[in-house]
């Protein structure tokens, strides 16, 4: 076995404990990766917190993870010791089925294996990035290119995949007007993607509060929609709109500030379910979509178009012993834009 030092969650809700866990012995196909950074994502903080239901404790969370390859498994090929690589959400699916096979291991047909709070297929529950070293098969790591440093990377695996997936799907680009509501973790990338793909990019969130940051990513609108009667004078505005926030928000008003055969993709979860009249997209042929992160072939795709384009995640940098305060404050939304623990502060 691999033994690291770990951040721990040992219980729903405690206070993260720094241990030392345990990992397989590399297999033929798999890669040792010294992590240097993780990245802190919302859906981390709901699973420690046991808010999407049962979970496996004791939990090391995280599956934003940027590193080096250290050692390699007999019969790898993809990767050497020295490379520069990143961990998404997955880290297994079943490799045969047809989704697998076209490179959407998220919707392997066996269930593919989380990379955290869940188990692989030899019934051994996974551990993830809050680590200094993780275990993975070779094809369920991304290259990072040299263009990008591993710390603003590290959120792109998680975060950065989950938006440009929705925007390469329902062609953003030139020509096409895009509003992103949110900007915090995902919405922030959102914008910095959609500008580079080259569409015109609008800003939706509830106040002012961050006009100034979205119009130094890029945006050339920013749009306070609790302000009255913006919504309103929006409407029949947008062939895209990326919705980031999980809030249980009136669908039928933002479906209205579509133009025809315009589409809403939704990445956020919210408690409860939309609301809004079938003549709402029949009269436009507007789509009500939703998006869940995206295979490895595209998470390459996107890193590479990143580090084109000189792209990075807008992050504050933590220590370990900062990991408990930073829950609260992304719960509470005070973030610029992604948190990300540096790894090398793990002390077991």
């Amino acid at each position: 076995m691999i033994s690291t030092p770990a951040l721990v969650a040992p219980s729903a809700g405690a206070a993260f404990e720094a241990r030392t866990v345990e990992h397989r012995d590399l297999r033929d196909d798999d890669v040792l990766i010294d992590v240097a950074f993780a990245g802190i994502c919302h859906s981390d903080i709901h699973q420690v917190r046991e808010e999407w239901g049962s979970a496996i404790f004791p939990m090391v969370p995280g599956h934003e993870i940027a590193g080096v390859v250290s050692a390699v498994g007999d019969g790898v090929t993809k990767y050497k010791v020295g490379d520069r690589v990143g961990v998404g959400c997955m880290v297994d699916s079943c490799g045969e089925c047809e989704f697998c096979k076209d490179g959407e291991e998220q919707f392997c047909s066996k269930g593919a294996v989380m990379t955290y709070n869940g188990k692989g297929y030899d019934g051994e529950p996974t551990k993830g990035g809050y680590a200094q070293q993780v275990v993975v098969s070779e094809r369920f790591a991304v290259g990072i290119p040299d263009g990008i440093e591993l710390d603003v990377a590290a959120p792109l695996l998680c975060a950065g995949i989950t938006v440009w997936s929705p925007l390469k799907r329902w062609g953003a680009g030139p020509g096409k007007r895009v509003a992103v509501i949110g900007l915090g973790g995902l919405g922030h990338m959102a914008v910095k993607l959609a500008v580079a793909l080259g569409a015109e990019v609008s800003v939706l969130s509830r106040s002012d509060a961050k006009k100034e940051d979205g119009l130094a990513l890029g945006a050339t609108a920013y749009h306070a929609t609790g302000d009255e009667g913006v919504l309103k004078s929006l409407k029949g505005s947008f062939d895209l709109i990326i919705n980031t926030v999980s809030a249980d928000l009136p669908m039928q008003t933002y479906i209205g500030l579509l133009r025809p055969l315009g589409v809403i993709a939704n990445v956020g979860l919210p408690t409860n379910n939309y609301d809004f009249a079938p003549g709402a997209v029949v009269g436009g042929s507007r789509v009500v979509a939703g998006s869940n992160i995206g295979g490895i072939p595209a998470t390459a795709e996107m890193l590479a178009f990143c580090a084109e384009h000189g792209i990075g995640a807008t992050i504050e940098k933590i220590s370990a012993d900062e990991v408990d305060a930073a829950y609260d404050r992304v719960v509470a939304g005070d973030v610029r834009y992604r948190f990300v623990i540096d790894t090398a502060t793990i002390s077991a």
